[in-house]
C-alpha cells in the first residue's frame, strides 16, 4: 500500500506562528551539498534563487529533495512573474514562491491566480504527474492544493513602493519581500542600499504590510542594517548568500595566508638595507 503524505507547513504558516523576524541565506550555486550545508545550518529559512543564478528546474528540484530532510523552510524566487513557469515550479514540488519585479496589484494578482486551481487562479492541472502531489499520494491534492502553497511578492522598485498598500491588499498575497539593490537601483542611487531614501522606502513596505496584516522581509547583508530592520520588527530576512560567503571567507584566506606573508617578507628585506 501507497504511503499517504502531507506536505510540511509553508513558510506563510512559519511567519504567522513565529515571534521573532525569521533569518535566512540565499543559495545560489545549484549545488546539493550546499544546499544540504545551509540546511543543517540553524537558520529559519533558505532562498534558491531562480532568477539570477543558473538553475534547472531539475536543480531546483533536487535542492528542495536534499532541504526536505532538515527542520528549515525552501522559498524558491522565480526568475520572472511566469503564469507558466509558476506551474513547473509549483508541479516538481516548490511550495513557498518569491515572485520578483512585482510593481502593481494587478501584478500581484496575477500571481496569485498562476499559484492556485480553478476557480481561484489558472493553475493547470498535472498533479498525478508531479512531485507536488508527490505522484497523488497527498490525500485529495487537488482540493486542499492552496493550502500547501504561499506567495511572497517583491517590492524592488520605485513604483512598487508608490503602490505596495494596495500589493499588499491583494487577497492571496502571503508577504512582502524588499530588494533593497533593486530599489536603490530604480531610485537613481544604484548600490546605496543603506541610503537614507531607500531605507525609507523599506519602511513604507513594512508599515503596508502591518496595515494589511501581512509579512514584510527584506534582504540584508549589511549586518549593521540587519540587525536594524530586525529591531524595527521586520518578520523575515536574509543575512547572507553561499557564493558571497565563499568569496569573502576565500579572499580572508589568500589575505591571510599570501599577502600578510609576503607584507612582511618585503618589510624584512627593506630593513635588511
Amino acid at each position: 500500500m501507497p504511503l499517504h503524505l502531507e506536505p510540511p507547513q509553508t513558510f506563510a504558516q512559519h511567519l504567522a506562528g513565529a515571534d521573532r523576524g525569521l533569518v535566512g541565506m540565499w543559495l545560489c550555486t545549484g549545488s546539493t551539498v550546499n544546499a544540504e550545508i545551509g540546511a543543517g545550518s540553524g537558520l529559519d529559512w533558505l532562498l534558491i534563487d531562480g532568477e539570477h543564478a543558473p538553475l534547472s528546474l531539475e536543480s531546483i528540484q533536487q535542492q528542495l529533495q536534499v532541504i526536505a530532510a532538515y527542520p528549515i523552510t525552501p522559498v524558491v524566487r522565480a526568475p520572472f512573474n511566469d503564469t507558466v513557469l509558476i506551474k513547473q515550479y509549483l508541479d516538481l514540488g516548490v511550495q513557498n514562491l518569491l515572485i520578483p519585479m512585482v510593481n502593481d496589484a494587478s501584478q500581484a494578482e496575477a500571481a496569485v491566480a498562476a499559484a492556485h486551481y480553478p476557480p481561484r487562479g489558472v493553475r493547470g492541472v498535472g498533479s498525478a504527474l508531479a512531485r507536488g502531489a508527490r505522484w497523488n499520494r497527498v490525500e485529495n491534492y487537488l482540493q486542499r492544493a492552496s493550502d500547501f502553497v504561499s506567495v511572497t511578492v517583491q517590492i524592488e522598485t520605485a513604483e512598487a513602493v508608490a503602490n505596495v498598500a494596495e500589493i499588499a491588499a491583494v487577497d492571496g498575497v502571503d508577504g512582502l519581500f524588499v530588494g533593497p539593490s533593486d530599489l536603490a537601483a530604480s531610485m537613481g542611487l544604484i548600490g546605496q542600499q543603506g541610503h537614507p531614501d531607500v531605507v525609507a522606502g523599506v519602511k513604507r513596505a513594512l508599515e503596508a504590510g502591518r496595515a494589511a496584516g501581512k509579512p514584510v522581509g527584506v534582504n540584508a547583508f549589511d549586518p549593521t542594517l540587519a540587525a536594524q530592520y530586525l529591531d524595527d520588527g521586520i518578520d523575515f530576512i536574509l543575512v547572507g548568500a553561499d557564493v558571497a560567503m565563499l568569496a569573502r571567507g576565500s579572499e580572508a584566506l589568500a589575505s591571510k595566508f599570501i599577502d600578510e606573508r609576503v607584507g612582511a617578507a618585503s618589510d624584512s628585506e627593506r630593513a635588511s638595507y
